[in-house]
């Protein structure tokens, strides 16, 4: 193996999305294709106001998401927090997170340590409820 790797993380990665969640979201992993070995990245693009119809947390992976263009508003556990250009958030794997993009969508890229074997992720469906549920 090189000691390096290279790619552009939108048109080297295939788009994991693509068919497996609703229309509105790019999620482009990039731990195997950049040959990570104790790491991972993914290039994340959402539409204007798309969030996923759940939330998730890690058994080992801490998550840094940094916001490169529109912005998102997060919610972990019970909290809600803005997100704009260049915001920087660290996520505990124990803390149950979701993504909901701006009005003007979101472009993201996340950064996870350790990369465990096998599916870390647990996922938490109806996470984030849509508006008038009885949800948030």
């Amino acid at each position: 193996m090189s000691g390096y790797t290279k790619l552009n993380l939108k048109d080297d990665v295939e788009d994991m999305a693509a068919g497996r969640m609703p229309p509105g979201i790019e999620a482009h992993f990039a731990k195997g294709a950049l040959d990570c070995e104790k790491s991972g990245v993914t290039y994340f693009k959402l539409e204007p106001d798309f969030h996923p119809p759940f939330g998730h947390h890690h058994n080992e992976q801490e998550e840094i998401y940094v916001v490169i263009s529109g912005g998102a508003r997060i919610k972990v556990e019970d909290d809600e927090i803005e997100l704009a250009p260049l915001d920087a958030i660290r996520l505990a794997p124990e803390a149950t997170r979701a993504l909901k993009a701006g009005p003007d969508g979101c472009e993201m890229i996340a950064f996870a340590a350790p990369n465990p074997p096998g599916q870390d992720a647990e996922m938490q469906p109806g996470w984030w409820p849509e508006p008038g549920s009885d949800g948030i």
